[in-house]
């Protein structure tokens, strides 16, 4: 039997892993210059989205964007407020809700990092089939529906 061929090496779950792993640590790597986290980035990304296509998002729906629980979410924007790349506020209609918006620094640096995401895409799946990312997103939204 060939070890390479038998075991977790069947596994399309093992292989979605390491290649989860290679593509985080390729994406660390460009966003290690600008300051930036890959948690930072998801919600730096996920804020600007939001904003662009609803106005400022709820903290609740930037969690929810990035894939992040509520504690998560509050630490990390708490430190994008301090650094100046994002604004809080209370909602117009309810003052528990946080509204969240990007500053311009935090709209320029958030640019920056989505262009580092979007080139580490295209170096690891310029090539996949184009059935790829409907897949990953089938897998992904499982995640919702258990919750």
């Amino acid at each position: 039997m060939n070890p390479e061929e038998s075991g977790p090496m069947l596994s399309p779950g093992f292989w979605l892993h390491h290649a989860a792993l290679t593509w985080r640590t390729e994406l660390d790597s460009r966003l290690r210059p600008l300051g930036l986290t890959h948690t930072q980035f998801m919600m730096l990304a996920s804020t600007g989205w939001l904003e662009h296509t609803g106005g400022p998002p709820t903290q609740q729906q930037v969690a929810e964007q990035a894939g992040a629980d509520r504690m998560m979410t509050s630490r990390v924007v708490r430190t994008l407020v301090e650094r100046g790349l994002v604004t809080r506020h209370p909602d117009a209609s309810d003052a528990r809700t946080l509204r969240l918006a990007l500053t311009p620094e935090g709209r320029s640096l958030t640019a920056q990092a989505v262009q580092a995401a979007q080139d580490v895409d295209a170096q690891y799946f310029e090539a996949a089939p184009d059935d790829l990312r409907t897949t990953l997103r089938e897998i992904a939204q499982r995640r919702n529906q258990r919750d």
